[in-house]
């Protein structure tokens, strides 16, 4: 009796362990690439940057590590948001993005900054 109820709470308590990361997204899924489009503006380079939600799952809160982030180039505010220090970025605020939705925006400055996601929350059901 002691083992069947040892085996029984094992099972239970791998299961849970199972359900509990399955359907959420990791910070992985969220994939940030960018690349020249040869354009200047105001004498800098512009950057086309597309962020694509690779989850199962819709995410929202997205945002990204966007230190020193500048722009010559204005940025609709409904793609991007950058904070008063310019550390982090929320991405499409207040929207969800879809499982394999791409978010693009560009910029235009000296140099490509790497815009890492450091937080996201998943809408699995």
């Amino acid at each position: 009796m002691a083992a069947s109820t040892i085996k029984l709470l094992t099972i239970v308590l791998f299961l849970a362990l199972i359900s509990e990361g399955y359907g959420k997204c990791l910070l992985s899924d969220i994939s940030v690439s960018q690349s020249r489009t040869g354009v200047m503006v105001e004498g800098k380079p512009e950057w086309s940057v597309s962020i694509t939600n690779k989850c199962s799952c819709a995410q929202t809160n997205v945002i990204l590590n966007c230190t020193g982030f500048r722009s010559a180039e204005k940025i609709d505010h409904s793609i991007l948001i950058v904070s008063l220090l310019p550390r982090f970025c929320l991405v499409k605020p207040g929207q969800t993005i879809n499982r394999d939705e791409v978010v693009s925006f560009k910029y235009a400055w000296d140099n490509q900054f790497s815009l890492n996601p450091i937080s996201s929350e998943s809408l699995c059901p």
